[in-house]
């Protein structure tokens, strides 16, 4: 019951959160800006306008998920709302868990407007990614937002204000997203050959953006572009086995990040 009032609290919290619309407008309007740009027809599969939609959704949602999620935790810490609910019979996982469902549908209602209204402006000027594309897209990026929310949470339960989770947040999403493929590379750079391929192959488990992103590219049918290195990935990832493999790996994902969240956040409480 409780995890109910504190979803439904946080549902009226995010709609009226001036940030959100602020994503939300930059979201759409680079979503609109990609329909626009591309050619006059339908896009199906992978392209290069799909896969400019994935980088766009990679590099934009995992650091407004952070940011909009870690605030409302830290912003509670701040405001004293936490100290005044803490004081009724409402466990830490309640309460976290009735954020990750609130936030999780704030988040996913963003992505959906801006995709909504792009395919709207799409159908209106004859271009724009085919229905299935759409959704496969609106798919991924809600995807994106349950791991990344996981993550968003325990920073939220690390941090003690707004500028701790501000300063680990974007640490957090400029080391998975944008220093990764190079740190990777360092790395590769002095290992021997032999261990190259299967720390390739973790490195993707370890990296939430990237395994997401692998998938996503593979079933929309550019699995091609990863190389012979990645075949037999490929075609496990392409089967229904690998589809069920994959969503147990986010599953897993969530609940290592969750219960840490949790952990943490339970351990502050009653310990400082």
């Amino acid at each position: 019951m409780h995890f109910y009032h504190i979803a439904k609290r946080e549902l009226k919290l995010g709609f009226r959160n001036p940030w959100s619309y602020s994503f939300l407008a930059l979201f759409t309007l680079f979503t609109l800006a990609l329909m626009v740009i591309q050619s006059r027809s339908y896009l199906e599969g992978y392209t290069y306008t799909t896969g400019s939609m994935l980088t766009l959704i990679l590099y934009l949602l995992p650091l407004m998920t952070i940011l909009l999620s870690s605030f409302s935790l830290t912003g509670e810490k701040e405001d004293g709302s936490w100290q005044l609910l803490s004081t009724y019979s409402l466990t830490s996982a309640s309460y976290l868990m009735g954020k990750y469902f609130g936030q999780s549908v704030v988040l996913i209602v963003i992505v959906c407007f801006g995709f909504g209204l792009s395919g709207v402006a799409g159908a209106l000027v004859g271009a724009g990614f085919s229905l299935a594309t759409l959704a496969f897209l609106l798919c991924f990026s809600i995807l994106i937002i349950l791991m990344f929310l996981g993550i968003a949470m325990l920073i939220g339960a690390i941090s003690n204000n707004r500028w701790q989770a501000l300063t680990m947040g974007v640490s957090v999403w400029f080391f998975l997203i944008l220093a990764w493929p190079t740190l990777l590379i360092s790395v590769l750079s002095f290992v021997p050959y032999t261990w190259i391929k299967p720390i390739l192959q973790a490195a993707i488990i370890c990296n939430p953006a990237e395994l997401v992103r692998f998938f996503s590219v593979i079933w929309l049918g550019g699995g091609s572009i990863f190389g012979p290195e990645y075949f037999q990935w490929v075609n496990w990832f392409d089967s229904p086995f690998g589809a069920v493999g994959f969503f147990m790996l986010l599953f897993m994902w969530i609940c290592i990040t969750m219960y840490a969240a949790i952990f943490i956040w339970e351990r502050r409480r009653y310990h400082g």
